[in-house]
């Protein structure tokens, strides 16, 4: 299910490991506790025979906040997510804010401090977490329906909704971390470069700084900046509710009320502003000591509701989005074995999110890789797919879009970005009906109009290839 840059959305870029601590990482942070080894054992005990789009149920509460509901029943357990539009988009003059505000959430609430916080989760068997991105920063809480275990928890849960403490000395701890974090960048390639992509695509555009910062900006934030910014972006209007699990409309709507009960009404932040348009790509090297060089190359391009979204996607499965079967892998590992993994993919946002090309390979062979790549690229655009290529993705695609809802967490991950992102309620039940309904036709015509290789950067970490600026036709 796509959500935004930062992330993979619906495409197969490569993952790469973190080995950043907890709070340094820009991704979900989670407290995890015993009882849910249980739930494998749960699971075996549950048969599933079909697997049908859920039914979503929404509505809004009192003070503004949109709720989205999906009844499962067999297990008992309820997930929990809100989806605040307080992501680093919001981040302003003040780079970096977004993330540390969601950093220290569980450091402090009401009269609780973090590790009795923790204790309390720990011993309730429930997962707490937090996370912040380019467009979004989330809550989330997963709990047994025991009344005994779920009525704390929730109490709980809402004390750190709508009482967080931020307090000074937990500041201090997850600034220093965020800067520890920032500096241990500069030494991976793979942050280097996506540093450099998001610049060079959205130069001043709210997104085209890293999430978690600057040095130079994270030290000049202060608590009452935390205060400030919770107490503007953390508010019910702002606010989307996801809820799957084993319980009534009624006891949800209680559950709703209850959570965003103690949020300001607040406002909802406005539509992030699109980037600039790019009249023409460059390339930019980043010379870096490595036998590898990692290269991305891309351009704005596509927004989550975009109506052209199917299209792209089911394109783009075809072009470098399928893994080991599509034509960019093909091209670039299978017939020149110039990279272990070649891919393409769109991360739509709330505001154009990029399309990207990537790869990496001996420096000596950066030069052939790229070329391979734009070659590819254009003789899609100027072709577009096969019969045979289209029908392979649809079957790829469709079949395994079971898989996609077949838990409770990944219905919850759908509710919140259709929440977020006001997609179509029914957008589940119709998403095999938009995939097969795309057309080679369909295709062409929007790669054409939508992808550009004139317009795309050309970013490589490594040794500088000498033919690059060749092989693109950049200056």
């Amino acid at each position: 299910m796509a959500t935004e840059a930062g992330k993979r959305v619906e495409g197969k870029g490569p993952k790469t490991k973190n080995t950043q601590s907890r709070k340094q990482k820009n991704t979900m942070r989670k407290h995890k506790y015993s009882i849910f080894g249980l739930l494998p054992f749960i699971f075996s005990l549950v048969s599933f025979p079909s697997i049908a789009a859920p039914t979503i149920q929404h509505w809004t509460t009192d003070n503004g906040a949109r709720i989205y509901f999906v009844a499962a029943p067999g297990l008992p357990m309820v997930d929990i997510q809100f989806t605040f539009d307080a992501g680093s988009a919001r981040d302003h003059g003040k780079k970096g804010i977004a993330h540390l505000t969601n950093s220290l959430l569980d450091e402090g609430a009401g009269e609780l401090n973090a590790d009795q916080i923790a204790e309390q989760f720990d011993s309730l068997g429930a997962e707490f977490g937090t996370g912040s991105y380019r467009d979004m920063a989330l809550m989330k809480l997963r709990s047994l329906t025991d009344p005994a275990l779920l009525t704390p928890a929730l109490e709980l849960f809402a004390l750190t909704l709508s009482a967080p403490t931020f307090p000074l000395e937990s500041f201090e701890r997850n600034k220093k971390q965020t800067l520890i974090a920032i500096q241990s960048q500069r030494q991976s390639p793979q942050s280097i470069i996506s540093e450099a992509f998001f610049k060079a695509l959205y130069g001043d555009h709210p997104y085209s700084a890293p999430s978690l910062g600057f040095e130079e900006s994270v030290n000049a934030l202060t608590r009452d900046d935390m205060v400030q910014y919770y107490q503007q972006y953390y508010v019910a209007k702002n606010a989307v509710v996801a809820i799957v699990g084993d319980l009534e409309r009624a006891a949800v709507e209680a559950i709703a009320t209850q959570l965003t009960k103690g949020l300001a009404a607040g406002k909802a932040s406005p539509r992030v502003a699109p980037p600039a348009t790019i009249e023409k790509g460059a390339v930019i090297n980043i010379e870096h000591p490595s036998t590898q060089t990692h290269i991305s190359i891309g351009h704005p391009a596509m927004t989550r509701d975009d109506p052209d979204h199917f299209a792209l996607y089911v394109g783009n499965h075809i072009l470098g989005g399928s893994g080991l079967t599509s034509r960019i892998s093909d091209e670039i590992r299978n017939k020149r074995g110039l990279a272990y993994s070649a891919y393409s993919f769109f991360s739509p946002m709330r505001a154009a999110g990029p399309f990207l090309m990537g790869l990496q390979t001996r420096n000596d062979q950066a030069s052939d890789a790229i070329k391979v790549m734009f070659t590819t690229l254009q003789a899609f655009i100027d072709n577009g797919p096969t019969a045979k290529e289209l029908e392979a993705a649809k079957r790829n695609i469709t079949g395994g879009f079971p898989l996609r809802i077949a838990s409770n967490s990944k219905i919850l991950g759908y509710l919140g970005n259709i929440g977020f992102y006001n997609l179509p309620l029914d957008y589940l039940d119709t998403y095999n009906d938009h995939i097969n309904a795309v057309t080679i036709k369909q295709i062409k015509e929007t790669f054409k109009r939508r992808v550009h290789p004139d317009k795309m950067f050309t970013i490589t970490v490594g040794a500088p290839p000498p033919e690059v600026k060749a092989v693109t036709g950049f200056e």
